[in-house]
């Protein structure tokens, strides 16, 4: 298990679409990955190559010549982008986009919406201005960022606030959001204040650190201890925090080193919450690219450290594995790890 994917093919991808951080265009670092068991990524991986993809024979703008139109315009003036017009529309958000910008756009296409709608079992005309507005939010990032500039980003934060990060695998790239990830399929497509990006699926924007865990069923004992250690509202804060998360089968395995705890009501409440704290660091969100650089990183039980080796996989203390990384939260990042961490004291 790697929690780095190698860039594969670079100058293939010269032409493909980037996601800049909202405050500048640097906002990079080595790619990340996921290793083990693999968190908060899907849809179908698609092809891409040049400017152009298989999107029904659209092709994309070329970049040496002024746009004359805006990214409001353009989409209106492409039937295959309507449900995204309409969406924008409801949302208030035409005049927003409208404007000088620069943004570049995520935008996914009819079909794209269609398969949300069938997921969410909804229709757009039944989704309120409140339901559209983060999820449209979600695809815009300030900045016109073209697609030679892929290479140099993991991550973005959009105008939504939230993060996406962004993969790339030869001549796919792929955008990751909170509930899944699109495959870019065209790109370049240049506006008067922008430049779009054309997606294969809708993104949707992550919940908080324990919303995240309350829609994982293998995170129930986890979310059990956090509430009975009264630590939900601290990690629904704005953070950003870094989780290392246990698994289920952790914590069963927590409980059976002392005959004693048969359930986690056992265990004494300040130890819960001691060890809780100890798997959370504050201040920073700490995706893969950055975990795999320590060696050490500190904690919310002030002193006690977790020790990092990168060497062979990822080890937290010598024997606790990372076994999935970077999985989006609101307000910071999640690791899986398959044993529960002790601090020092315990």
């Amino acid at each position: 298990m790697k929690l780095r994917n190698a860039l594969i093919g670079l100058s293939a991808m010269s032409l493909f679409a980037a996601l800049p951080a909202c405050d500048d265009g640097d906002d990079s670092s080595g790619t990340g990955g996921t290793g083990g068991t693999t968190v908060g990524t899907g849809g179908t991986t698609v092809g891409t190559g040049g400017t152009s993809a298989a999107t029904g024979g659209m092709s994309a703008a070329t970049g040496g010549m002024a746009a004359a139109k805006n990214i409001v315009e353009i989409a209106a003036g492409n039937p295959d982008f309507s449900s995204l017009v309409a969406a924008v529309t409801k949302a208030d958000l035409a005049a927003t986009l409208s404007g000088p910008g620069p943004f570049t756009v995520f935008a996914p296409t009819n079909a794209a919406f269609t398969a949300l709608l069938g997921k969410l079992n909804t229709t757009l005309d039944a989704l309120t201005k409140d339901a559209l507005t983060p999820i449209l939010t979600y695809h815009v990032v300030s900045g016109k960022v073209l697609a030679a500039d892929v290479v140099k980003l993991t991550k973005a934060t959009t105008v939504n606030g939230s993060d996406v990060r962004v993969s790339v695998m030869g001549s796919t790239v792929k955008v990751i959001g909170g509930g899944g990830s699109a495959t870019v399929t065209m790109t370049d497509i240049q506006a008067s204040n922008g430049v779009i990006h054309v997606i294969d699926a809708v993104l949707t924007p992550p919940g908080d650190i324990p919303t995240v865990a309350s829609g994982n069923p293998d995170f129930s004992s986890l979310v059990a201890a956090l509430s009975r250690a009264k630590l939900v509202d601290a990690l629904k804060a704005d953070g950003p925090f870094t989780v290392f998360a246990p698994t289920n089968a952790a914590f069963t395995a927590l409980l059976a080193t002392n005959a004693a705890w048969k359930t986690l009501d056992d265990i004494p409440l300040q130890t819960l919450t001691d060890v809780l704290k100890y798997h959370v660091v504050s201040g920073a969100k700490v995706y893969s690219e950055d975990v795999v650089k320590l060696t050490k990183t500190g904690t919310l039980l002030t002193g006690k450290e977790i020790t990092i080796n990168a060497a062979s996989g990822v080890k937290l203390n010598g024997s606790t594995t990372v076994t999935a990384t970077d999985v989006l939260a609101k307000n910071g990042v999640i690791h899986v790890i398959d044993k529960v961490l002790l601090p020092p004291s315990q």
